[in-house]
């Protein structure tokens, strides 16, 4: 008897013990997202890709679940992932794609019985699609080649591998130019298949939706079905790499006309959406050209008229995404704050707006089911979830619960909201995460993060690379500070960055490792800096000033040397507006002097892990070789992770594992000796 107890209770004891956060389990977390509501707003249709680390690649299918709750229903079971799902206007069917015939095509699903039906079957196949308000068109995007390869245009050296470039945007972040454009058509329901009536940019060398992350948000139906509305950069080129002039065209398919409704408009203007009446299209809109962190607006557009208003053009705050409501009375939007991203509430005619929702937790997408809005939500340690927010009590509830038997095991870490005195007298919140079972008896090694963008909040994000819940499960303090630069502070905090990167940005990261390394149980002699983007722009700025404070450093597709980065990178309104310019001649900018980092080198004596991916175009990879030889030849401990596959991110399962392992080892190499 006394033998099965102990059995009992040695079974019962691992059952409930708790797991530590690991590399391994981050890839084995559920990946949610997607929230297109049901025709009725009754029903929610989502994705959720997992990931097999042996065969190396995810799965992503498609479920529904109702919003009033219960239990999502899982909708498809291909080998390959779905994407781009849809309900179609009668609410009988679900569009989506898939590439599970080879090549990626048009799918239909009856909700009723679940059967799936091919409806595409295009040429070179389609990348994104959007119903016409009635379903009986669909409009989508697709690859068109325009330009001609070496090899066609000297027929025959057809062994050549040649490319010949006469002007800029020759790469783009992660791609080199492939001689075809995105262009938007429109096909025509016949029977049960979709018929292809028309290239609506026939013969325009422009991409729809913008490179290199836009999506099907960019692009719609007019309300009658009749109009399409695009958005578009109809630049090439120089012109293209040094701006940000955007637009909104409209496409008539009778008159097979085109205008832009946003001429004399500078910055990015993008996201056409309409009012359930037809009469307003509303857009997000920037006003500096050049300027790809500007605030960004709700502008409205009466369709009769063509007159504009700016909704929130006095609201100091930047808006992500929103939706109307269902008697266009009100617009509802999600946008960061205080290093959260919440849901507010705008009234269109006082442009008046009040916050729905608080929280330490990130709304990362929005969507109007009848009294509820509907949105995935995360924070630093949850990942996506579908969340539902009621529009008369403010109550929010989750509708899914797809990662809860991993996250209910773990150990927990604890977050500070910690209010930091910068330098020059501001109030800069700063987070702090603790370790599982944190004991302010002990001392603890500590790490400073450095965000990216350099506009980019660090707010309750949850990341599967920079992950604090696993960084502090291996025993480490991390500081995440929101430095001058980043939105949710008020327009000022965000463009108080540009021109001055080197400057109070990195007066702002040493107060904060400083201000926290007061603490008893923080170990000054043990402390470590890591960023990625600007963020290791920073890590490698702050190798030259910190004056002994860090024992080691690792950054990640870093800045290096502004000049040799301004010579290779793409996008060049990004390099103007926030280095300053060229770095020749009379008008060479000061940045170039002040705030690069290869000026500092001379003042480099701590062991640094650099790492970068090979198709990384926004920073290309030989500013971390430049970074990493630089190191070596000064005798410092070093170490360069190179990623031939990988871009500015690393995506790839068994990559990222590698990524993490080499991470943590030199973490724990300097920081835990």
């Amino acid at each position: 008897m006394k033998l099965l107890s102990i059995v009992f209770i040695l079974l019962m004891g691992s059952v409930f013990a708790q797991t530590k956060m690991s590399p391994e389990l981050l890839w084995k977390l559920s990946r949610v997202g997607g929230n297109e509501i049901s025709p009725d707003g009754k029903t929610v249709l989502f994705g959720v890709t997992n990931y097999n680390l042996k065969v190396n690649k995810g799965n992503r299918n498609l479920y529904t679940i109702p919003v009033e709750g219960g239990t999502p229903r899982q909708l498809t079971k291909y080998s390959g992932s779905e994407f781009n799902e849809t309900w179609h206007p009668n609410g009988e069917k679900i569009g989506f794609l898939s590439a599970e015939s080879g090549q990626v095509q048009m799918y239909e699903l009856t909700v009723e019985t679940g059967k799936i039906t091919q409806v595409t079957n295009f040429e070179n196949g389609l990348n994104g699609f959007k119903y016409s308000p009635k379903g009986d068109k669909i409009l989508f995007i697709q690859d068109v080649k325009l330009d001609q390869t070496i090899n066609e245009k000297y027929k025959d050296l057809d062994q050549a591998n040649v490319h010949v470039f006469d002007d800029l945007m020759y790469r783009h972040w992660n791609s080199w130019h492939d001689y075809a454009y995105s262009h938007v058509f429109y096909a025509v329901k016949d029977g049960d298949q979709y018929v292809l009536k028309g290239d609506i940019m026939k013969g325009e060398r422009y991409d729809t939706p913008m490179n290199p992350f836009g999506g099907m948000e960019q692009i719609n139906w007019g309300p009658n079905g009749e109009t399409i509305y695009y958005t578009c950069k109809k630049m090439t080129g120089k012109d293209y790499a040094t701006s940000t002039n955007s637009a909104i065209y409209r496409y008539n398919l009778s008159s097979r006309k085109t205008e832009n409704l946003t001429e004399g408009m500078k910055g990015y203007d993008m996201n056409p959406t309409f009012s359930n009446d037809g009469k307003y299209m509303s857009f997000l809109s920037m006003e500096e050209d050049g300027f790809e962190s500007d605030k960004n607006d709700i502008v409205v557009m009466n369709l009769s008229t063509s007159e504009k208003q700016n909704l929130t053009k006095d609201i100091d705050i930047t808006v992500s995404d929103y939706v109307w409501s269902e008697k266009g009375d009100k617009i509802y939007f999600e946008a960061v704050i205080n290093a959260t991203n919440q849901f507010f509430e705008l009234d269109v005619k006082t442009k008046k707006h009040k916050q729905l929702t608080d929280g330490r937790h990130n709304y990362t997408s929005i969507a109007l089911a009848g009294d509820y809005l509907v949105g995935t939500r995360q924070s630093m340690m949850e990942p996506n979830e579908l969340y539902k927010v009621s529009l008369k009590s403010g109550k929010q509830e989750a509708l899914t619960s797809f990662n809860d038997n991993i996250l209910s095991k773990l150990d927990k870490v604890s977050i500070e909201k910690r209010m930091v005195k910068t330098t020059d007298g501001k109030d800069m919140l700063t987070w702090v995460i603790y370790p599982p079972n944190f004991d302010k008896n002990k001392k603890y090694p500590t790490i400073l993060y450095c965000q990216g963008g350099p506009q980019s909040a660090v707010s309750q994000f949850f990341s599967f690379r920079w992950n604090f819940h696993l960084m502090a499960a291996q025993g480490y303090i991390i500081v995440a500070p929101n430095r001058r630069g980043l939105p949710g502070f008020g327009q000022k905090w965000n463009d108080d960055i540009s021109g001055d990167w080197g400057g109070q940005p990195m007066d702002d990261y040493l107060s904060a490792i400083d201000d926290v390394s007061k603490e008893s149980y923080v170990d000054k002699e043990n402390l470590g800096c890591i960023g990625a983007s600007y963020g290791g722009y920073s890590v490698y700025y702050l190798a030259g000033i910190h004056e002994k404070r860090f024992k080691c450093f690792i950054s990640h597709c870093g800045l290096f040397n502004l000049e040799s980065w301004y010579g290779s990178t793409e996008e060049l309104f990004f390099a103007n507006k926030d280095i300053g310019g060229h770095y020749w001649g009379k008008d060479r900018a000061p940045s170039y002097d002040k705030h690069s980092p290869h000026n500092l080198v001379d003042k480099w004596d701590t062991p640094m892990l650099v790492i970068h991916g090979e198709k990384d175009f926004r920073v290309p990879v030989t500013q971390g070789m430049e970074a990493f030889q630089a190191a070596q030849l000064k005798g410092i401990p070093s170490k360069f992770l190179y990623f031939p596959e990988e871009g500015h991110w690393v995506l790839n399962p068994q990559n990222g594992l590698v990524w993490h392992r080499e991470f943590f080892s030199w973490l724990d190499q300097w920081l835990k000796k």
